[in-house]
């Protein structure tokens, strides 16, 4: 068996995802590359804001008639990309990793970023086929939980976008990594609820305060990099194959 070859992880996904520019919001895909070795380099095309379809399309402030925002398309009829996601493409090559990460804006109930569950699977399931075409391997990423808490318990913020992207795993035959449960795992075991005051906000102190930015969906960079530790630790648990990059 040779050397394992270089490779590319490809990130899509919003704001919690997202690189970041100052110390809050971080998301957690701009704290990966360290987790892995020197063979992997990590390309984070999240951007904050953006669900699955606005993400990868051009999509208008309207609604058609089956209850989904219209897409811009070409003259053939065919949906108009963004350019990140057609330069994510271009760039793809054999052996790299797709990551997908959405479901926290799609539930927004009006268009642009409006997202039917039936439209999120098959948006899911385009890049899953794309990626598979040139030679990639999709890992689909339900979506990270808010903090939010029945009394001292944390609980689940996702609803149906994470079973959504349970089931288009299952459909495509691929993995999933359920960072809403392991999130919510993760705040219970640090004893962040209840929340002092009952939300997270500008004078939330403590170790809350330390992991979330003033709201209860976006992480400082010290949460994120616990985040994205659950992430390579879902990796190394379900034996992926990325997991012998893992440092």
């Amino acid at each position: 068996m040779g050397p394992l070859p270089n490779i590319t992880i490809w990130i899509a996904g919003d704001s919690t995802v997202a690189n970041g520019q100052t110390p809050c919001p971080a998301g957690w895909g701009g704290q990966l590359a360290a987790l892995f070795d020197e063979r992997v380099t990590v390309v984070n095309r999240a951007v904050g804001g953006r669900s699955v379809r606005t993400w990868l399309y051009h999509v208008q402030k309207v609604m058609d008639d089956t209850g989904e925002c219209v897409l811009d398309r070409d003259a053939s009829g065919e949906p108009v990309l963004q350019d990140r996601w057609a330069q994510m493409l271009d760039g793809m090559k054999q052996g790299d990793y797709l990551f997908i990460q959405f479901g926290i804006n799609d539930g927004s109930p009006t268009c642009d970023r409006h997202v039917g569950l039936d439209a999120f699977k098959e948006s899911y399931g385009m890049m899953a086929r794309a990626a598979q075409e040139r030679g990639a391997r999709p890992v689909f990423v339900t979506p990270v939980s808010a903090i939010a808490c029945n009394g001292g318990t944390a609980r689940g913020t996702r609803g149906g976008y994470v079973t959504a992207t349970q089931e288009a795993g299952e459909a495509l035959g691929v993995p999933v990594i359920d960072l809403h449960e392991l999130s919510v795992a993760l705040y219970n075991s640090l004893q962040f609820c209840p929340v002092p005051g009952g939300d997270v906000s500008a004078t939330t102190s403590g170790p809350v305060g330390e992991f979330f930015c003033d709201d209860h969906t976006h992480f400082a960079r010290s949460g994120a990099a616990q985040i994205a530790g659950l992430v390579a630790g879902a990796i190394r648990d379900q034996n992926l194959g990325l997991a012998v990059y893992l440092k």
